[in-house]
Parts: C-alpha cells; sequence; structure tokens
C-alpha cells in the first residue's frame, strides 16, 4: 500500500458561519445531479417522438444513465483517497456539465444514450463525495443536524424534476432539460473552487481493476439482454446479452470475493443473513418505487392525454408523503427497529401500486392523489430504516464499505427495472393485440396494468422476507458508512 497527505490541515470549521459558504457549493452541486435524475422521466415520450424511436430504445436514457452511476459510485472512496475529494468532486461536476451540453445537442436516440452516460460518470461521485465531505468539515457537536440540512435537496430535487421537466418538454424544448444544467454547473464549479477548502489526501491501495471492468460488462450485459427480451426472448441479441452477463456476473463476484486488498464492492458483507435479506428488501422497495416513477408518467401522457408538465404535476403527492413520513420512519427505528416499519410501509406500498393498477385511461388524473401518496408514506416508513438496519447488521469490520454496495446496487436495480418493466409492457402489448384488441388504447392499457400487478406481486414477496427481518445487536452508534467511507 503506498500513502500520499498534503500538508493541509485536517478542519472541521469550528462555527456555522464558517461552513454556509461550503455547504452552499455542495449543495448546489448535489441538487443539480439528484434533479436530472428525475427529470429525463417525464420527457421519455416527447425523445420517443422526436426521435422517431420507440419505448425500447429510449428508455436506455434511463437504463445507461443509472449504470454509469453504478459504475462510479464505488471509485469515489479510491478517486478522493488517491487525488484529494475537493477535486475530484469539482471535476465530477464538470464532465456532468460538459454531459448536459452534449445531451442537448444529440442528434439521435443513439447519441443521447451515449451522453446520458457522460452525464452519469459525471454523477455518480458526487452525492457520496458531498455528504464525506459535509460531514468532515461539520463541528461534530453539530454534525448530525448539519447532515439533516443535506437531507432536503435529496427530497426537494426528485420531486421538482419532473415539474421542471415537464414545463420545458410543454413550452420550451426538451434540450432545456439539459441546458439549464450548463450555469448551475458553472456556478457549482466556481464555488466550490472559491469556497471549499483542501482537504487531505490519504492512503490508498492498488485500483481493483478486474472489479471496474467486469462489474458493468454484467450489469450492462443483463440490462441490454432484459430490454432485447421485449422483441424475443430467443433472438441472438437478448440471448448473447444474458450470456455475456451472466458470465461476467459470476467472474465478478469470484473476483470481488477473493480479492485479498479492497474489492470494488465488499461482497463479503453478504455473508451475513441478517444484511442479506435486508439488502434484498431493499431493492425490492427500489425496484418498485422506480418502476412507478418511470412508468406513471409514460401512462399519463401517452393514455390519458396530459401534458408533460400536469404529469410532473403528480410526482409532488408522492415526494410531499415521503418527505413527512421519512423523519417520523427515522424518529420511530429507535424505539421499535427497522421490521414494523418495513412491513408497514411495504404494505402500504403494495396496497397504492394495486389501486395504480386499478385506474383506466378515461379516469380522473385524480384518482393518482392517494395511490402516489401511498406510495410517498411507505417509502418515507422504510427507507431511513431500511439503510440504518443495512448499517448496523453488517459485520463491524466491514461497515465503512455498505454504502458504497447499497448506492452502487440501488442504480443496478434502477437499471434492470427500467428495462424490465419496459420489455414487459411491450410483451403485454404484443400478447393483448394478439388477442384482437386495438393497440391503444386498450392493448397498452391492459399491459401497464400488467406491469403494475407486477410490482404489487413483488412488494408481496419483499413484504415476506421482510417478515424475517431482526433487530440486529450493537454495542453502541456506528459512524454511518457514507460519513466514514467516502465511496
Amino acid at each position: 500500500m503506498s500513502a500520499k497527505t498534503t500538508d493541509s490541515p485536517v478542519i472541521p470549521f469550528t462555527s456555522m458561519r464558517q461552513l454556509v459558504g461550503p455547504l452552499a457549493a455542495i449543495i448546489v452541486g448535489i441538487f443539480m445531479v439528484i434533479l436530472d435524475s428525475t427529470a429525463v422521466n417525464v420527457a421519455i415520450p416527447a425523445l420517443v417522438k422526436d426521435f422517431d424511436s420507440t419505448l425500447s430504445a429510449v428508455q436506455w436514457t434511463v437504463t445507461g444513465y443509472a449504470l454509469a452511476q453504478a459504475a462510479v459510485i464505488p471509485l469515489s472512496g479510491w478517486m478522493t483517497d488517491r487525488f484529494g475529494a475537493k477535486q475530484i468532486f469539482i471535476v465530477s461536476l464538470a464532465l456532468f456539465t460538459l454531459g448536459s451540453i452534449l445531451c442537448a445537442f444529440a442528434n439521435t436516440a443513439e447519441q443521447l444514450i451515449a451522453f446520458r452516460v457522460v452525464q452519469g460518470i459525471g454523477g455518480g461521485m458526487v452525492i457520496p463525495i458531498a455528504f464525506a465531505m459535509t460531514y468532515l468539515l461539520s463541528p461534530p457537536e453539530k454534525a448530525g443536524s448539519i447532515m439533516g440540512l443535506m437531507g432536503m435537496p435529496i427530497l426537494l430535487a426528485p420531486a421538482l424534476g419532473p415539474i421542471v421537466a415537464g414545463y420545458l418538454v410543454d413550452y420550451v424544448k426538451w434540450e432545456w432539460i439539459f441546458l439549464i444544467n450548463v450555469p448551475i454547473g458553472i456556478i457549482g464549479v466556481v464555488l466550490c473552487l472559491l469556497l471549499l477548502p483542501k482537504l487531505p489526501k490519504k492512503a490508498f491501495t492498488s485500483l481493483d481493476l478486474w472489479g471496474i471492468a467486469l462489474g458493468p460488462l454484467a450489469f450492462a450485459g443483463l440490462s441490454y439482454g432484459l430490454s432485447e427480451g421485449a422483441a424475443s426472448w430467443t433472438s441472438d441479441k437478448t440471448i448473447i446479452g444474458l450470456a455475456v452477463g451472466t458470465v461476467a456476473l459470476v467472474a465478478f463476484i469470484y473476483v470481488e470475493l477473493t480479492r485479498k486488498q479492497e474489492p470494488l464492492l465488499e461482497l463479503r458483507v453478504l455473508r451475513s443473513p441478517l444484511f442479506t435479506r435486508g439488502i434484498i428488501v431493499q431493492w425490492v422497495l427500489q425496484f418498485v418505487m422506480f418502476g412507478i416513477i418511470f412508468t406513471v408518467p409514460y401512462f399519463m401522457q401517452m393514455l390519458m392525454g396530459m401534458s408533460a408538465f400536469h404529469a410532473g404535476m403528480w410526482t409532488l403527492p408522492q415526494a410531499i408523503a415521503a418527505g413527512v413520513f421519512m423523519p417520523i420512519g427515522g424518529r420511530l427505528y429507535d424505539k421499535i427497529g427497522a421490521r414494523p416499519l418495513v412491513l408497514t410501509g411495504l404494505t402500504i406500498v403494495a396496497a397504492g401500486a394495486f389501486l395504480i393498477s386499478r385506474i383506466d385511461p378515461t379516469d380522473s388524473a385524480w384518482s393518482f392523489l392517494v395511490p402516489r401518496a401511498m406510495l410517498g408514506m411507505g417509502m418515507g416508513l422504510s427507507f431511513l430504516a431500511l439503510n440504518t438496519h443495512l448499517i448496523q447488521s453488517a459485520p463491524a469490520n466491514l461497515v465503512s464499505r455498505v454504502t458504497s454496495l447499497t448506492s452502487a446496487t440501488q442504480q443496478v436495480v434502477t437499471s434492470f427495472s427500467v428495462a424490465g418493466l419496459t420489455t414487459l409492457i411491450v410483451s403485454r402489448t404484443t400478447f393483448h393485440a394478439g388477442e384482437g384488441e386495438q393497440v391503444m388504447p386498450d392493448a397498452t392499457t391492459h399491459a401497464f396494468h400488467d406491469a403494475y400487478l407486477a410490482l404489487v406481486g413483488l412488494a408481496i414477496f419483499g413484504l415476506l422476507l421482510a417478515v424475517t427481518l431482526k433487530r440486529p445487536q450493537t454495542t453502541g452508534l456506528q459512524t454511518p458508512a457514507h460519513l466514514t467511507d467516502m465511496g
């Protein structure tokens, strides 16, 4: 192992006034990245039309972005140790901004997908580094409250993303979903250069090159094979994608489990049954929640005739409910543990998804109010409880690597959710049309209903698994992994 340090002192600041400038610079960066993560969902119908493409192709603007983030999130810890947190944070913001410019000038769906990958590579490191820097800079006695403030843009940005994107799609052009990032990105980079102190570098191990190569290949291959299944499960593209993805995944798991120095993803933590059950429940929740976020705006616009802005506005009930119930879930966790909260949350999520599956294109948009609020309520109760449960149930010697694993795999699950549901909707549309239904709206409506019911079934599976969750035995408070490891 080699080590390098700078002569910069280890901060934290001693007062809130000193922290205002650096905190503002950090928040600008993470707000921009999170805003963009949900904005594109509302623009999918416009992109399909403008590029004269298909949903199966255009969904890769979301899938590719998520996979790119999954690839670089585990690298953030090594990169900041090697080059410094401030430097990597600035480079990440600059790359995200460059990717935004490229996306705005894309002439084909393929170009947009490629440029979204550039965006994802830039944006993937922003959030873990932002939280780590905030913790390092904060006065110890105020770290908890300051970290709580950082949660505000994480809650607010996903709600505003579809609304802002919907307005731009309807009243300007979809290109402005990306161009709006340019001035924000430039301001963020300038603020970081001027206001962020230079944090010391740390000791670093050799980079897990095999992990870097095999991980993205595995997840991209599986996502590609899954999406190609919409056309035919026996086609060469589908078989090759699934085969390459599976072989790469097996090799990736072997490499990560046998690597003596720090692996890209610490898979050994999955040897804890308590942790493994918890993270599978988290994946189920992520799959269901993002599946709804991705599919409902398309249903609203293509089948109910809503504008993009109108469809984007209907993310608010879910976001508001999540914002209200997330702190409640956090407080209750200390008293009752994760299992009651997760059981309650997933029950509400399953019920909300079922109610959405009963909505027809002829129904009022207000039909979405209660079920989307239920989804936000369920996510709010479950989210913090599951994350805290995973940290506390991990082996003590591996706890600092938990957030890197959970963050990266959540992005992979997001990509599988988008690819899988797109494939299901396309294939079920073909099935219902084959039974004599008109493609629009009848066959497509029933295909969406099938997709929502599949999410209900998955939520019920997560519910049954959540019954087995047990409260971890802790000897004291553990520092959350995202604060001890920038990865």
